[in-house]
């Protein structure tokens, strides 16, 4: 199988790594690996799988990316979109020194995109209300029973590829409960299954009104909302309200005490619109409150988030 090529040089000095970190669910994602310094995915184009490999900048600022599968054209047509060429963060000052400390330690950091809204929506149903060992857990577990093997040269890294729309809408309701995903959350999944078509050309189409008809399917709230239009939307401005931490480790690092989401909708007002890059920023320096006492246990659930 020849692979796609591309050898693309950005009008910055775009850091892979970082950009694409928010879609790797921890070391042992089978849709994400690192060999040797160059990047691996397994992802779902429009146009089918793909295995994606990108080498991250050379010595004279060229990224070389390989691709292979039914997708492998579209993935490298579209790799300054998936690494955040389209992003604009021209408008961000922050003025607070936290941030304005961040922002030039990580000043070419972009927003990047997934290859498909399935790719985001997925991973961020599974993750609401429960902790990060659960999902983890339940992501894999879904991996494995109802993905496939990524193309090409992935396969033998052992890159697996989220299930795809029609296979979801088709798992059972107690393989559900034997992967750990309670009714409520794989009753989204179905749900969103069974329109994924629709639902990617409406998000694309307008993604100005891409919360309004994310949150009219069933399950999703302004949580998971925010989650997908970060990820598959590079929504520059979808903060994750909602979740356990967030709020507490942004006012934590803004103001020198935990907040709630009121309190968190106050502070990052001014920075509209580009709240969620002081919450990306502050994530990847790793500020918050300090973690004391042991982990939550699975199966604790956080009520507002959905």
């Amino acid at each position: 199988m020849n692979p796609a090529t591309r050898f693309w040089r950005p009008d910055w000095p775009c850091p892979v790594a970082q950009v694409w970190s928010p879609f790797r669910r921890g070391t042992t994602d089978p849709t994400y690996r690192v060999e040797v310094g160059r990047h691996w995915r397994a992802v779902r184009t429009p146009e089918g799988p793909a295995t994606l490999a990108v080498t991250p900048l050379d010595a004279v600022g060229v990224i070389d990316a390989q691709a292979w599968g039914a997708g492998a054209d579209w993935a490298v047509d579209q790799l300054p979109l998936l690494l955040g060429a389209q992003d604009d963060p021209s408008g961000f000052r922050p003025d607070h020194p936290v941030l304005s400390g961040l922002w030039r330690r990580h000043r070419h950091w972009r927003l990047g995109r997934t290859a498909s809204i399935m790719d985001a929506l997925i991973p961020a149903v599974i993750e609401q209300k429960v902790t990060g060992q659960e999902a983890g857990h339940g992501i894999r577990g879904l991996i494995a029973a109802y993905g496939e093997p990524a193309p090409g040269p992935g396969a033998a890294l052992g890159l697996r590829l989220l299930p795809a729309a029609e296979a979801l809408a088709m798992v059972p309701s107690w393989r559900w409960l034997q992967l750990g995903i309670d009714p409520a959350r794989s009753r989204t999944l179905v749900r969103a299954a069974r329109v994924a078509g629709s639902l990617e050309r409406a998000l694309v189409a307008d993604p100005a009104r891409a919360d309004l008809t994310l949150r009219s399917l069933p399950g999703i709230g302004g949580w998971t909302s925010a989650e997908v239009r970060a990820r598959a939307l590079g929504d520059a401005d979808a903060v994750s309200f909602g979740d356990y931490h967030v709020a507490r480790d942004l006012g934590w690092a803004l103001t020198g005490s935990p907040t709630d989401d009121a309190g968190l909708a106050r502070l990052l007002e001014p920075y509209r619109p580009h709240r969620l890059r002081v919450q990306r920023l502050i994530g990847m320096a790793g500020l918050g409150v300090p973690r004391r006492g042991p982990r939550l246990a699975p199966r604790s659930h956080l009520p507002t988030r959905g």
